[in-house]
């Protein structure tokens, strides 16, 4: 299966690495890359077209504004191929509108596909067969973890996952900004908190132990865990946390 981007962004970069840096092989474009730079197992082409015409597969990563014009440029060429639409503002019903009855998934990756580490959801359309399925999660794992959604969960995991790196960035910022406040070096507190942050997510993925177990585990009585933990529940973290989900999904 021929893979092909349409658009380099944040996330289209990301997929485009994380697909080249695995061995496979990606025709792209984008008006704004550099035609003397070179990826290694990247083939840039000069059109939206041409990129359709030569992929089984086509990833389109633009942004929304300029979607509608993309898809009227590359209609006339993508007969049974399939379309992944990275954008939950073009679902089936928009894409059929302009594209006619084609073959459509959705995607939602999220920017640690750069690092291999993206969870990413697909919900492919009924004419998507369970073969092809299984070999585009096998191409989406080379830059993370990739699961099937409903399509009525789709959103949810928009909110969830595409949201979510933004959202721990701005809580390690926050507990560095607070050990730089008690004299840490900044870039130490980063490290150290980074690294605690990744081992706590993986203490839940292989242990499979709920959070609130895990918690329990570490608050000792009258120990400084548990009045930490006062305090963020005074700041209501849990309800802020919960409203941001509830605010993008309605947005």
């Amino acid at each position: 299966m021929k893979i092909g981007i349409i658009g380099l962004g944040s996330m289209g970069g990301a997929i485009l690495k994380g697909l080249t840096q695995s061995g496979i092989e990606v025709n792209f474009h984008s008006p704004h890359f550099d035609k003397n730079e070179k990826i290694r197992n990247a083939s840039f082409y000069e059109s939206n077209s041409l990129v359709v015409k030569n992929s089984d597969l086509i990833i389109l990563t633009v942004k929304p504004n300029v979607y509608r014009q993309v898809l009227e440029e590359i209609k006339d060429f993508v007969e049974d191929k399939i379309i992944v639409s990275v954008t939950s503002k073009f679902g089936f019903e928009e894409l059929r509108q302009i594209l006619g009855n084609k073959r459509f998934i959705q995607m939602m990756p999220n920017t640690p596909a750069l690092v291999k580490e993206s969870m990413t959801g697909i919900c492919p359309d009924q004419s998507i067969k369970k073969e092809e399925v299984e070999e585009i999660i096998k191409l989406f794992n080379s830059f993370g973890k990739t699961v099937v959604i409903k399509k009525e969960d789709f959103l949810t995991f928009e909110a969830v996952c595409g949201c979510l790196p933004a959202f721990i960035y701005v809580i390690i910022e926050a507990l560095a900004d607070g050990a730089v406040l008690n004299g840490m070096k900044r870039d130490e507190a980063y490290q150290y908190i980074s690294q605690t942050v990744l081992g706590s997510a993986k203490m839940i993925l292989e242990t499979k132990t709920h959070p609130g177990i895990l918690k329990d585990k570490v608050t000792t009585p009258g120990g400084s865990t548990i009045v930490g933990i006062k305090s963020l529940e005074d700041s209501g973290i849990r309800g802020s946390l919960i409203d941001a989900i509830c605010n993008i999904i309605n947005r």
